[in-house]
């Protein structure tokens, strides 16, 4: 499957002068979790996320010809160049270079913003990737690539894989699916699939997410340490069977509308990646006192409003708040009265699914 993204171009397209494209491509957050994958970016389960609106990465690659024979490009993040990005970038380039073969007939600048704070517990790394690979194809189709809409997406989410395994759903709208498995059709390893929006329930266009920033620095483990802590974990086995069973399950849920079972599934997903996480060898504890706090409050609220709030987490402290529009204006005063303290700096980002 890999072959049909190795790129046709002759390496005499590429005589283009410099130029520059520009892409925006949003974070994502995972309703079912992939945690572990295995050799070329491929995941251990199936995973499903929805796509954000508001937190979204802006990325300019500018290109100009050269003559060596090495990777050249500088990595410059809201305007200042960042040396220690550009290993990552390296690395991007060197597994993509069958698939993008003119990188090392151009000298690359990226210039990148994030609409939202680095390191602030939202997926920079997805949106980021994601960004980038979406560009790559451009300048791909400049040089003559020809190709279609659906053809670019599906190969810049198949690239964005290979630098960050779940910028590959950033590239679509919705909720998208990454994982192959005999219960979605068209689903694959190797990049993103947009579920189809015509069986997702209404309520589930509308759904909120508002990120309670409870740390702002930096993870004290990064993503790649922790996929490979599954590695020889007692319990991979079984979750990555939970996972594709959890995801399988959701899906009559997504088309029903029924936003209960939805949100108790996508919590227990939630604490089930975290206690993974706590049973590794090292094991890892990511919550912070002011994580479990705000979700004591949030259970109590519900349990006290009967409002559909639920939350879920990525590997880290911060809180993602999932809710539907029609309970919004409630919750949105309790987040501002109730959990605003809990974050760092009184700092929350309102964010919403984007379709």
């Amino acid at each position: 499957m890999e072959q049909q993204f190795i790129s046709k171009l002759s390496t005499n397209a590429f005589s283009l002068e410099k130029g520059s494209v520009n892409a925006k491509s949003p974070s994502n957050i995972a309703l079912i979790k992939y945690w572990g994958k295995k050799k070329n970016q491929i995941p251990t389960n199936s995973s499903i996320s929805y796509t954000l609106t508001n937190s979204y990465t802006e990325t300019e690659l500018k290109f100009s010809p050269k003559t060596s024979e090495e990777f050249d490009v500088e990595v410059y993040l809201e305007g200042e160049l960042k040396e220690s990005f550009t290993p990552k970038i390296i690395t991007f380039f060197e597994r993509i270079t069958a698939y993008i073969p003119f990188l090392k007939h151009y000298k690359f600048e990226v210039h990148t913003h994030n609409s939202f704070p680095h390191s602030s517990g939202i997926a920079s790394s997805a949106s980021g990737m994601s960004a980038m690979a979406l560009c790559l194809v451009q300048i791909e189709n400049i040089l003559g690539a020809n190709l279609t809409e659906d053809e670019l997406l599906q190969k810049a989410s198949f690239l964005a894989r290979l630098g960050s395994g779940s910028a590959c759903r950033s590239v679509y709208k919705g909720l998208v699916e990454w994982g192959e498995n005999n219960f979605i059709e068209g689903s694959s390893d190797l990049y993103g699939t947009k579920f189809p929006d015509n069986e997702i329930h209404e309520v589930f266009k509308t759904f909120h997410d508002t990120i309670l920033l409870i740390h702002e620095g930096q993870k004290s483990v990064s993503s790649t340490v922790g996929h490979n802590l599954m590695n020889g974990h007692p319990y991979a086995e079984q979750r990555f069977i939970e996972a594709n069973d959890n995801l399988k399950t959701l899906i009559p849920i997504l088309k029903n509308g029924d936003v209960k079972a939805f949100g108790e599934l996508v919590e227990h997903e939630a604490l089930t990646l975290h206690a993974m996480m706590m049973m590794s060898n090292p094991a890892f504890i990511l919550m912070k006192p002011n994580t479990v706090a705000a979700l004591e409050k949030l259970w109590e609220f519900r349990r006290e409003t009967g409002k559909q709030l639920y939350f879920t987490l990525d590997a880290g402290a911060n809180v993602h708040l999932l809710y539907p529009a029609i309970d919004a204006e409630a919750i949105e005063v309790f987040i501002e009265n109730e959990l605003k303290k809990f974050c760092q700096n009184g700092n929350y980002i309102e964010d919403k699914v984007t379709f």
